[in-house]
């Protein structure tokens, strides 16, 4: 799956990009018509620990999914967003499965 990844007020590094295509590459697993996905990564301004945000935005026929974490670092709102969209996902294929 193609992921597109843009980060705002830094430049991510490759090794990030890697880890976040190699999660993101784990939802076709669950479901495997994804058209195409977009990660924004942003960095906050405060003196929080908890001051990165990753967004993640996933396109299926007829819908999208939107997953929006604030954590300490970026494979750690990873992995939380990617969690968080395997169980929309899983979901969305239960009820299309009924609907068969």
């Amino acid at each position: 799956m193609k992921v597109n990844t843009q980060s705002v007020n830094f430049n991510a590094d490759q090794k990030l990009l890697n880890f976040i295509q190699k999660r993101m590459d784990k939802l076709e697993t669950y479901y495997d018509k994804v058209i195409k996905s977009d990660v924004f990564l942003k960095v906050e301004n405060t003196s929080d620990k908890e001051n990165k945000i990753f967004e993640a935005r996933i396109s299926v026929p007829g819908d999208s999914f939107v997953v929006k974490k604030q954590c300490k670092t970026f494979e750690e709102g990873a992995d939380v967003a990617v969690a968080s969209l395997q169980r929309q996902l899983k979901k969305r294929k239960e009820k299309l499965r009924t609907y068969l």
